[in-house]
């Protein structure tokens, strides 16, 4: 079943512009972005209500619709709720016997090698996956409208140098490996000091 207009828009619009660091601080051009994706404007004003409803847009009168940067508050409160869903979902993931263990080997080696928007998008795999793990749709939902404020997160992290790069590949591994353990205590606290240094290297770099 093909997508709608709208739906391509916003689809579009959420995974690909939103998640891009650059597009923080400016204007959408609605033409541009129709001609890109080979709709009319009238969807793509659509889908912008849509992303505004989300708080990932603003409409500002006669100017159009504007791309927020995410502010040190807002980093550091996303990160807190990515730290409160993930670790629900290590506990319930292990209580039910359920670690995805090779799946997330998997995105983790994804990771390595890789250019920055690659990395990330394997990262954002990597805690969707564990996310996922829980079995519960509703949190799974919840965490995925998190996605494109992760993703510009997560590359703006990477600017701090490779070394973030290298530390994250490390933070990943003791994630899987506090889970194959089976201990909920290490898991819990291999994903804080995760979303820990995630959100330092952030607050350096603003």
């Amino acid at each position: 079943m093909s997508l709608s207009g709208r739906d391509r828009a916003y689809d579009y619009l959420r995974h690909t512009v939103l998640s891009d660091p650059a597009a923080q601080g400016t204007f959408l051009n609605e033409q541009d972005i129709a001609d890109r994706i080979g709709v009319s404007r009238t969807p793509i004003r659509e889908a912008l209500l849509m992303l505004s409803a989300e708080e990932l847009v603003r409409l500002v009168p006669k100017r159009g619709a504007y791309i927020p940067e995410l502010t040190a508050g807002e980093l550091r409160e996303l990160l807190e709720l990515r730290g409160v869903l993930e670790r629900f979902a290590a506990e319930r993931a292990l209580a039910a016997g359920a670690a995805p263990i090779e799946e997330l080997r998997a995105a983790l080696a994804d990771q390595k090698g890789k250019d920055d928007r690659t990395f990330i998008e394997a990262d954002t795999r990597f805690h969707t996956i564990l996310i996922r793990a829980a079995g519960n749709e509703t949190l799974t939902r919840t965490y995925e409208t998190l996605r494109a404020r992760q993703v510009v997160s997560g590359l703006v992290a990477l600017q701090g140098g490779a070394h973030r790069r290298d530390a994250v590949l490390t933070e990943h591994e003791a994630i899987v490996a506090a889970l194959a353990a089976g201990e909920p205590g290490p898991a819990r606290e291999a994903i804080t000091a995760h979303l820990d240094a995630t959100l330092r290297a952030l607050l350096a770099i603003r």
